[in-house]
C-alpha cells in the first residue's frame, strides 16, 4: 500500500521570538523587561498580547516589530531573523513586510485620506495595486471619505484610514499598539470589528497589544504576559476568560 500523503500539521508562523531577553539599563537599576520569551503568532489570525502594566507586553511587540533590539535571543518575521539584519535591512523589512497601527493615528494633517493611505507605497517607490486599494476601501467603509483631510474625519474614521495605510503594502503582519486607546467604547468596538474583518476577509495577520479584556476578546487568541514571560494562552477568548486569566496573576 502506498504511504498516505503528507499533511501540514502546523500553521505558518508570521512572527515569533525564541528565548528573548530584553534588559533596559545596567547595574542595580537594570530592568529585565523580557525574561526568555518564546512565542509564535500564526499567519492569518488575530492575536492579542495582554498583561498588567509593566508586564512586558509592549516591549514584546516592539521587539517583534523590529522597533527595539533584543538583549539576547532571536526574533523572526516569517523565516527572517531580525537580529541578524543591519540597520538598512531592518528599515527595509519594516517598510515592506510590517504594518503599524497606533492609538495616535499618526496621519499627516495636510494630506487627504487617500494621500495618507498611499504614503507607504510612495516611500517604498512601489506602484499602487488598485484592486487591493479598492478592496481595503470597501472593507473599511471609506468610499466617501477618501478626499477628506484628518480634521474632517471622526476618530474612528481616522483610525480606519490608519489601518488601511498599515495594510496597503500587504505586510506579513500588522502590529497594533492599543489601537482603541483614544476612542470611545462604541468607536473602539467598530475599529476592533474592522481589525477582525481584515483578518477574515483580507487574510491579514494582526498582533495587537491591549490592556482591555473586551478588546482582547475580539481576537482569535490571547497571549497573557506577566513579569516578562508568557503566563497564559487562550484560544477563542471571551472577556470573562481574559479577566479570569488576569485575576490569577494577582493584579
Amino acid at each position: 500500500m502506498p504511504p498516505a500523503p503528507a499533511t501540514e500539521t502546523t500553521a505558518r508562523i508570521a512572527a515569533s521570538t525564541s528565548d528573548v531577553v530584553k534588559i533596559y539599563g545596567s547595574g542595580p537599576t537594570a530592568v529585565r523587561a523580557l525574561d526568555g520569551v518564546t512565542v509564535g503568532f500564526e499567519a492569518g489570525r488575530f492575536s492579542a498580547i495582554m498583561g498588567p502594566s509593566g508586564s512586558g507586553k509592549s516591549t514584546l511587540m516592539h521587539c517583534l516589530a523590529g522597533l527595539d533590539e533584543v538583549t539576547s535571543g532571536s526574533v523572526r518575521i516569517g523565516d527572517t531573523d531580525l537580529t541578524k539584519l543591519n540597520d538598512n535591512q531592518l528599515t527595509k523589512l519594516r517598510r515592506e513586510r510590517v504594518g503599524f497601527l497606533f492609538q495616535s493615528f499618526n496621519l499627516l494633517p495636510t494630506l487627504t485620506a487617500e494621500q495618507n493611505l498611499l504614503l507607504p507605497l510612495e516611500l517604498a517607490g512601489r506602484k499602487p495595486d488598485n484592486q487591493w486599494i479598492d478592496s481595503l476601501v470597501e472593507v473599511l467603509s471609506l468610499q466617501d471619505r477618501m478626499n477628506h483631510r484628518p480634521s474632517e474625519l471622526s476618530g474612528g474614521q481616522q483610525q480606519r484610514v490608519a489601518l488601511a495605510r498599515a495594510l496597503i503594502t500587504k505586510p506579513d503582519v500588522v502590529f497594533a499598539d492599543e489601537p482603541t486607546g483614544n476612542l470611545d467604547s462604541k468607536t473602539g468596538a467598530e475599529v476592533l470589528s474592522f481589525l477582525r474583518q481584515s483578518v477574515r476577509e483580507l487574510g491579514q495577520t494582526v498582533v495587537m497589544v491591549t490592556h482591555d479584556p473586551v478588546a482582547a476578546s475580539y481576537a482569535n487568541r490571547v497571549v497573557v504576559i506577566a513579569d516578562g514571560n508568557v503566563a497564559g494562552d487562550i484560544d477563542d477568548p471571551t472577556a470573562e476568560d481574559v479577566l479570569t486569566a488576569i485575576s490569577r496573576l494577582g493584579v
